[in-house]
């Protein structure tokens, strides 16, 4: 259930045959990101669990299982950056039912980052993305 984004991430990465190709392109995702906005860094938005700094800064329109989360986020490290791009690229304007439904550890294998990226990017990586799906499940129990 990838959105058109992610599935041109998966492509471009397949297409790439050197893991130092790949990483270039995830940090050159993460470079091309609007930063957040300092008022926007704050411990609401800071993903605890990373190694790196990280915020992912929320807006969930409309309410219930269609309600659309998109976010914004940022973090100290480059290819930190790219990742929350690549997270952007599968989640963004979903709606909170969709997000539930992403097997998003699959996805990101489909990328082979699971095999590649350190313990603590891996870790981080999975912080973000139960930030994410956290907040996607608070909107479908109507909490957020």
């Amino acid at each position: 259930m990838a959105t058109d984004a992610f599935e041109s991430i998966v492509e471009d990465f397949e297409f790439l045959e050197d893991w130092e190709d790949r990483y270039r392109m995830v940090i050159d995702l993460g470079k091309q990101m609007q930063p957040l906005p300092e008022n926007q860094k704050n411990a609401l938005t800071k993903v605890d669990g990373c190694a790196s700094q990280v915020w992912i800064s929320p807006q969930i329109t409309g309410t219930g299982p269609d309600a659309v989360l998109s976010f914004q986020g940022e973090s100290d490290a480059l290819i930190v950056s790219g990742l929350i791009s690549v997270l952007s690229a599968l989640y963004n304007e979903q709606t909170v039912s969709q997000i539930a439904q992403t097997d998003a550890v699959a996805e990101m294998g489909r990328l082979g980052l699971d095999k590649h990226l350190s313990a603590q990017r891996s870790n981080g990586l999975r912080a973000m993305i139960a930030r994410i799906q956290g907040l996607a499940a608070a909107t479908l129990e109507g909490a957020a």
